[in-house]
């Protein structure tokens, strides 16, 4: 329980310090963590000014394995069941 206890916080660790990895495929500065369901949204071009195209990322060390929610999002994605939605905070709620 303490050597998979350790694996797990290890995991954590490496998730959050991944685009500072000199293999890390993105620009760091590009990269946002979210954590869960999956670990970084990456914006290219983000740091020109101008995205590009948006990449979901998971970190995984060692033998780990995509887990059940982590798969459907993939598969989401790969079918092109994704979008862009905006969100207004309806007024009186937002300050003004």
């Amino acid at each position: 329980a303490l050597a998979r206890s350790r694996a797990v916080i290890g995991g954590n660790f490496s998730e959050q310090l991944a685009p500072f990895f000199p293999d890390f495929p993105f620009d760091p500065t590009e990269a946002r963590f979210v954590g869960k369901p999956v670990d970084f949204l990456v914006f290219r071009g983000l740091s020109s000014g101008r995205v590009d195209s948006v990449v979901f990322v998971e970190v995984k060390s060692g033998s780990s394995r995509l887990n059940r929610n982590e798969s459907a999002l993939r598969e989401a994605i790969e079918a092109r069941r994704v979008e862009f939605v905006e969100y207004r905070v309806p007024a009186g709620l937002n300050g003004n």
